[in-house]
């Protein structure tokens, strides 16, 4: 007797329900995630920022980032092999932005089992099965490079992070993005994290124009589009350069 031939239309509902099984089974994977608490430093699945010493007060746009766990503990690179873990260097958070982890890509129950869009390349990037196990494997990566403020920083592990989890469906994430993601839609944790940041600028800026006059600000504008040109130039035209 010859096996029954099932309809098209049958096939089609079949496969409906169970890509609805696996979406249920992918968002009950997705535990609830515990409230965002700046003063505490528990901030589950964000992007954080805060000034840099120095640098900040010259550049304001420019900070130290970090990423946190689904825990709420912060990571960043914070120096040659050497990531922080629930310690955020350069002081308190002053701004940050929570990712939506419905952006990531599919987690696959094994290494071989993708089916995003980005197949192979995501594969041989470094799969991750859960958002801690990205942030835990570009930490085993960066736990062995050296840090540099103008090529190999803060912003480039949150970029190698980002990645990993072919966030928001891509895997382009380098320090621009980064940056301008957090600087953009970051949220401020209150009125005295903007002072924080920005009083030391507007000191700086103070002093130098007293002192100096007009050349001060030229000097510091210079400076300014000198930094934004490197960053730019290194890492969409000369991209081995800021590789790390």
């Amino acid at each position: 007797m010859s096996p029954r031939r099932v309809p098209k239309m049958e096939l089609n509902a079949i496969n409906d329900v169970e890509d609805m099984s696996t979406a249920r089974r992918t968002q009950h994977e997705l535990w609830p995630l515990d409230e965002i608490d700046p003063k505490k430093a528990k901030l589950p699945c964000c992007l954080v920022w805060t000034p840099l010493p120095v640098v900040s007060w010259l550049a304001p746009f420019i900070g130290h980032v970090g990423i946190c766990r689904e825990d709420g503990a912060i990571l960043d690179f914070a120096g040659s092999n050497f990531v922080n873990v629930n310690d955020f260097a350069f002081g308190a958070v002053a701004r940050y932005l929570q990712l939506d982890r419905e952006k990531q890509c599919c987690f696959p129950p094994n290494l071989a089992g993708h089916t995003c869009k980005n197949g192979y390349k995501h594969a041989e990037n470094g799969t991750a099965v859960t958002w801690d196990d990205a942030l835990l494997s570009s930490s085993h990566h960066f736990g062995h490079k050296s840090y540099n403020l103008f090529t190999c920083n803060c912003h480039s592990f949150v970029a190698n992070c980002l990645n990993r989890l072919a966030y928001g469906g891509s895997m382009g994430w380098n320090m621009i993005n980064v940056c301008a993601l957090i600087l953009f839609k970051g949220r401020w944790v209150d009125s005295m994290s903007i002072f924080r940041s920005f009083s030391p600028f507007m000191l700086v800026l103070c002093l130098g124009v007293f002192m100096a006059g007009w050349p001060f600000l030229i000097g510091l504008l210079s400076f300014s589009l000198l930094l934004i040109g490197w960053f730019l130039l290194g890492t969409y035209c000369f991209k081995n350069v800021l590789e790390c």
